[in-house]
């Protein structure tokens, strides 16, 4: 047998095994074939041919375990049992640029699914190989190596804090400042996921300098840059008032007010999901966010976005209303509460009717002038309605009805009051019957109102324990009626009337 026919057997071999990786790496691009493949025994063909000699047959290989691994936890658990993390671990400081990013790319499939996958491939050693490839000339390296550490960290405090001490953060920072938009969007990602967990580790991530950076990119025209550079801002301000106010610092509002009217759904949501977590900490920042002209732009927000996107408008709403007497005003002055009271009647889902609810609540707890603008917009039926369904889930009725009783408190609109007296229950009507007990005494153009509209028919018709809080408001109600009105209005006296007439007799 000659040289050149053993040779050939060969290239027949690397050819075979060439032909193999690729098909499967194709093959595991399509959900139909992974069961197939997974039962045919893949991953314990694949695991030697990262060891091959033949570079490109090693990366095709570490490209087919990744799409595999990326598909379900249970063929992730398959690399992680297969014992190929330490290899690929190993390749990852000794093999060329395109062997590095395909093992970066079988590492963070593993590490997505789960908290365990992650920490199983911390405990191989993953981190440090991570961190040096962020050092990497190719960006398209750094790139699948920010990714993988994004998502190791996302999981829970202790995985991120694994990454903060493998030193990663600085490099993450300097990744954003590079010119690929691709790799500065990963970073963005994995700083938001780093900082998402606790203020000790998103104070970490300040430290390093991100604020500036992320800052200056919030204008970009690349909307899923954009989208991450607010989800990032928004994980460092939620923490404290501290975090909060170096964010603001960054001088990004009013300039980030633009983003709401972003034509893309996510970068339109995490602006708002930033303003709403400034808002929230302290009144002077959201009187900040007033004076920029902050509460204006989320009602415009709210008006225009239907469904879930529209629930961090709403909750800023909220939390700005519920600050101070004065900060409630300026949401009911830019017209905040019409759209809380459209977005309780127009959504179908229960917990933005919640969200709006408990806002409208905040707004109007505070005086009997915030009061009487919340049920101006006819809220107050539409909270009850909230309240009574059966359908409601328990978290929309306990907002609804925290909400009616904080309004209904402060409330001397009676107009607005009336239309309830004949449809909410007992724990509620006291609140209602309380406040007539308050301004009637006080209102004699009130009182006749309250006659000519049915309102005294109604309350005759309460049944009330005696010595209860209900009855006394009723009876501090009837004084201020002569005692025949009263008896007029009590049921039953129809029947007495009768009575008197068939008892009566005519004189002749």
């Amino acid at each position: 047998m000659s040289q050149r026919q053993v040779l050939q057997v060969f290239e027949q071999y690397q050819k075979s095994r060439t032909a193999f990786v690729q098909t499967v790496a194709e093959l595991a691009t399509r959900p139909q074939n992974i069961e197939t493949l997974q039962n045919a025994g893949v991953m314990a063909l694949l695991r030697p041919l990262l060891l091959d000699v033949v570079p490109t047959i090693q990366q095709t290989a570490a490209l087919a375990l990744g799409r595999l691994a990326n598909y379900n936890d249970s063929l992730a658990e398959a690399v992680v049992k297969g014992d190929i993390l330490p290899q690929l671990v190993y390749s990852l400081s000794e093999q060329n640029r395109f062997y590095k990013k395909a093992a970066a790319f079988v590492l963070r499939a593993v590490a997505k699914h789960s908290p365990q996958l992650a920490q199983s491939v911390v405990d191989c050693g993953a981190l440090d190989s991570l961190v040096i490839c962020l050092e990497e000339f190719d960006p398209t390296v750094k790139e699948a190596a920010a990714w993988a550490l994004g998502y190791i960290a996302r999981h829970n405090a202790d995985l991120a804090q694994s990454v903060v001490d493998a030193g990663a953060v600085p490099l993450l920072v300097l990744c954003i400042q590079e010119p690929e938009i691709a790799l500065k969007r990963i970073a963005a990602s994995s700083i938001s996921d780093l900082a998402k967990h606790s203020p000790e580790l998103a104070q970490t991530v300040v430290d390093a300098g991100a604020i500036a950076h992320l800052a200056q990119m919030i204008l970009n025209p690349d909307s899923k840059l954009k989208r991450q550079v607010f989800s990032a801002l928004s994980q460092i301000a939620k923490h404290s008032v501290d975090l909060a106010e170096m964010v603001v610092e960054a001088e990004i509002f009013p300039a980030s007010f633009a983003c709401l009217k972003d034509t893309d759904e996510y970068v339109k949501k995490n602006c708002a999901t930033l303003i709403r977590e400034v808002a929230k900490h302290t009144p002077e920042l959201a009187q900040l966010l007033v004076n920029a002209g902050g509460v204006a732009a989320i009602v415009d927000f709210i008006c225009e976005n239907r469904g879930n996107i529209r629930l961090p408008g709403v909750m800023m709403l909220g939390y700005v209303g519920a600050h101070t007497e004065n900060l409630a005003m300026a949401v009911i002055v830019s017209k905040g509460v019409v759209q809380l009271a459209l977005t309780l009647s127009e959504e179908k889902e229960d917990h933005l009717k919640a969200a709006a609810a408990w806002a409208l609540g905040q707004i109007g707890r505070h005086t009997p002038e915030h009061a009487k603008a919340v049920s101006l917009t006819n809220v107050l039926p539409k909270l009850l309605e909230c309240y009574l369904r059966a359908e409601s889930t328990e978290d929309l009725q306990q907002k609804s009805k925290k909400a009616l009783k904080s309004i209904l408190q402060k409330c001397v609109y009676l107009p607005a009051l009336e239309p309830l007296l004949h449809d909410a229950p007992a724990n509620i009507l006291k609140h209602i019957v309380g406040q007539f007990s308050k301004v009637l005494p006080h209102d004699p153009k009130a009182r006749r109102l309250f006659v000519t509209s049915g309102g005294l028919k109604k309350i005759q018709e309460i049944k009330t324990e005696d010595g209860s809080p209900l009855a006394e408001y009723i009876n501090t109600i009837n004084n201020c009626y002569p005692e025949e009105i009263v008896k007029y209005y009590s049921p039953g006296y129809s029947e007495q009337l009768l009575d008197r007439i068939e008892q009566y007799q005519p004189q002749a």
